[in-house]
């Protein structure tokens, strides 16, 4: 099946953010971890708020609030490790690293010190499906790639709290009422809907979609519902659906490109993430 990276970033480097549920922070070191393989270097780091990274997951942590501290003591391991962790402080109680506001992530950017940088843009309190608040998703305006997760466990589970997070907002842009069993129509509703998995993200920003946790006969043919559904509509602007299981080892995933838009292979460009070199799309060139 290739890697997890193959997958998802073809290209020369850029800012990525994850938003949704479902299996976003399994996805953002899975990705850093196969990056670092190669050399590349890379930054984790979140606009929210994520789960201080396992020793598997980020050897090397950074924290804190003046920002060229960050890039000054990252910069230091970088000088042995490709990959970094970082953000603004350390909730000791809950065991969570605090982001940095987007503009920060824009200056951490412009530094160019890495390739790559990753950034948990959305929370969902361990729920595998979500709709965003008003304020949400905290959204990078430098991202270049947006990538949307969604939880296919659960599919059929009812839409309440515990299920899914914010099922209020859930209900009131797919339409199904709360406490009846989530479909994938009302899944794709809320992949698709302004107000749904990618509000307020950036206009020129690729977006793709992965279905993940698809572990199982049933979950796997609700993904591929939901590809249908989505390929069916041409709204949205997603260039690419993914069904995967992020977190199995090893992991898998399977692409599936909408039949309206002809894309086109990965190009290739420099190696640290400056001003003028962000993730291109398949099909465009860098410039």
């Amino acid at each position: 099946m290739g890697s997890v990276r193959e997958h998802f970033l073809p290209q020369a480097g850029g800012v990525v953010s994850l938003v949704g549920a479902g299996g976003k922070t399994t996805l953002m070191f899975r990705l850093a971890g196969e990056l670092a393989q190669y050399g590349e270097r890379v930054l984790t780091t979140t606009t929210t708020k994520i789960l201080w990274p396992t020793e598997g997951q980020s050897a090397h942590v950074v924290v804190s609030a003046d920002v060229r501290d960050v890039i000054k003591k990252a910069e230091k391991c970088l000088a042995t490790h490709s990959h970094v962790t970082a953000g603004r402080g350390n909730l000791v109680p809950e065991e969570k690293l605090t982001g940095f506001d987007p503009s920060e992530i824009e200056q951490i950017r412009e530094a160019g010190l890495f390739r790559w940088i990753l950034v948990e843009a959305d929370g969902a309190a361990g729920r595998p499906l979500k709709a965003p608040a008003d304020y949400e998703p905290v959204v990078p305006t430098c991202s270049s790639l947006v990538v949307g997760v969604v939880g296919l466990d659960g599919v059929g589970q009812p839409l309440d709290e515990r299920h899914v997070f914010r099922h209020d907002r859930f209900s009131r842009i797919s339409g199904l009422p709360v406490g009846s069993p989530v479909t994938e129509e009302s899944i794709a509703c809320v992949i698709e809907h302004p107000e749904g998995l990618f509000k307020g993200c950036p206009s020129e920003a690729v977006k793709f979609v992965l279905l993940n946790k698809a572990e199982d006969s049933r979950t796997r043919e609700a993904g591929q519902r939901i590809v249908s559904l989505l390929s069916g509509s041409g709204k949205g602007r997603i260039e690419k659906i993914f069904i995967g299981a992020i977190g199995r080892e090893p992991p898998t995933v399977s692409c599936h490109v909408r039949p309206r838009l002809k894309i086109a292979g990965a190009g290739s460009g420099g190696n640290a993430l400056g001003p003028g070199n962000s993730f291109s799309p398949p099909g465009r060139r860098s410039g």
